[in-house]
């Protein structure tokens, strides 16, 4: 699930994990995110997780060292390996965002993310607008469009959606906000799930127009505009988001 796409296409279920490694990874963070391995304790030996997962300590080892570089464990000498505090954990990451998505993240996170959702985007389409290339442009416009043909359509509704987004990261000429793409894939997937459970059949038409006004503002420079056309958007996605 570290694929840029890969929090989309959870949306219709969750992946088979290509590999053993990758199969106890999930399953332990999806466990540290859920709560069933609380901040703080120590997670089973070695032995009892072999057998749980059926796999070597080889397997077992390396995958935990994956959690500890994601900030999601730590190991000890003589003590075990203990799960950390969301604090240490690496919220850039989009296997961790994956695993908080399906554990269903509570709202203190989600009000958080929207605040630092809200700083980003804006200032992604602001900049996007003043740096964005002809090719970026077309593409844009291309992800606006497949927005509009798929809207009764899960999976491929939320990839144009999440590709428009992402396009403007990278029209954004910034390394810190193209390094930012999975928090905003997370924000597509959180806004357009509740949609799905209340049985929204078309996707794109709430915010049709606001999406046309920010490709028009990108298009044409307008950096402020663009900046003001993202705050529209975000509006109707928090309240999605939050439930409010």
């Amino acid at each position: 699930m570290s694929e840029p796409g890969s929090l989309v296409r959870a949306l219709s279920g969750r992946q088979v994990a290509r590999n053993f490694h990758s199969y106890v990874i999930s399953e332990i963070g999806i466990g540290i995110a859920a709560g069933r391995h609380a901040v703080g304790s120590i997670l089973p030996n070695d032995a009892e997780m072999m057998d749980r997962y059926n796999v070597s300590r080889t397997v077992l080892r390396e995958a935990l060292k994956t959690l500890e570089a994601k900030g999601l464990v730590e190991a000890r000498a003589k003590v075990g390996t203990r799960v950390l505090s969301r604090s240490r954990w690496n919220l850039y990451d989009r296997q961790v965002l994956g695993w908080i998505q399906e554990a269903g993240p509570e709202p203190a996170f989600l009000q958080s993310y929207v605040e630092l959702r809200d700083t980003i985007e804006m200032q992604t389409a602001r900049l996007a607008a003043q740096r964005r290339s002809a090719e970026q442009l077309r593409m844009l416009l291309y992800w606006l469009q497949q927005r509009s043909m798929t809207a009764a359509l899960v999976e491929p509704f939320a990839l144009a959606e999440f590709e428009f987004h992402r396009i403007l990261c990278e029209a954004s000429q910034n390394p810190f906000l193209r390094a930012a793409q999975a928090l905003v894939e997370f924000g597509v997937v959180q806004a357009i799930a509740p949609q799905i459970a209340a049985g929204v059949a078309d996707f794109a038409g709430e915010k049709a127009a606001m999406y046309q006004a920010l490709a028009d503002a990108v298009a044409q420079g307008a950096a402020e505009a663009a900046g003001a056309a993202m705050g529209a958007i975000l509006t109707v996605d928090r309240a999605w988001i939050l439930g409010v």
